[in-house]
């Protein structure tokens, strides 16, 4: 048999269907508790501290303890990246779930991927950086270019400390429902906090949803204006 990752075993924690809406939950970028985790999952608190082992165990999940308390998050945004990419990959293939509800449309706008913006606005957010020449797209990924970082840095985000870390600054990130690019990485998660820090935007409770308010979808396509918009008068 040939060496080499083993593919079969991470698909086989994530294609449990109980491992893989626990894991689904956790792409809201929050830590959740083992028993809120069960609630997601339908499963008992026991059946999911089996399932939660093996995840951690297979390097897809992290415990952190605080106090008498247990809270779970991904094991980091690689491992949300390749679970968006297999949700893209589920819907094309026509492999979808039935989640009716006033909801839907409005996780298919805007939601939260992990630690950054996914959905149509995150799309445009994308495309619009493309557009004005502020990312580039080569076969090395996405590189952010000088005009990209006096845009940034507009939104007082501190460009510097993000590349002094060692997470990537600029990566791509297959939108599930959009099945089109948008931006993830350390650039896109501070584009996303900067967004919620200003308020133009709101996480919805108990949902991957984020809402923008009148104000910040205002704001929203003034910095990051749609292709069909109109030229700004000079």
């Amino acid at each position: 048999m040939k060496e080499g990752a083993d593919i079969a075993g991470i698909a086989s924690l994530i294609g449990d269907p109980a491992r893989a809406n626990i894991l689904t939950a956790l792409l809201s970028g929050k830590a959740l508790t083992p028993g809120e985790l069960a609630r997601e999952a339908g499963i008992t608190p026991q059946t999911a501290s089996s399932h939660l082992a093996k995840l951690e165990a297979g390097g897809l999940t992290l415990t952190r303890r605080q106090g008498r308390h247990r809270y779970v998050t991904l094991a980091g945004s690689d491992v949300a990246s390749v679970l968006e990419q297999l949700t893209s990959l589920a819907a094309g293939s026509g492999r979808l779930r039935t989640r009716p509800g006033p909801r839907d449309p409005d996780m298919r706008a805007a939601r939260v991927c992990y630690n950054h913006l996914a959905g149509a606005r995150a799309v445009q957010l994308y495309d619009s950086l493309c557009r004005r020449g502020a990312l580039t797209v080569g076969a090395d990924g996405i590189t952010l270019t000088a005009s990209g970082h006096a845009l940034v840095e507009g939104m007082d985000i501190d460009l510097a400390a993000l590349k002094a870390a060692r997470a990537p600054l600029c990566r791509e990130c297959l939108d599930w429902s959009e099945r089109r690019t948008h931006l993830a990485g350390s650039l896109g998660r501070a584009l996303f906090s900067s967004m919620e820090e200003r308020g133009w935007l709101k996480r919805i409770e108990g949902s991957r949803t984020v809402r923008f308010t009148r104000a910040g979808a205002a704001a929203f396509d003034a910095a990051f204006p749609p292709p069909d918009a109109p030229a700004a008068a000079g």
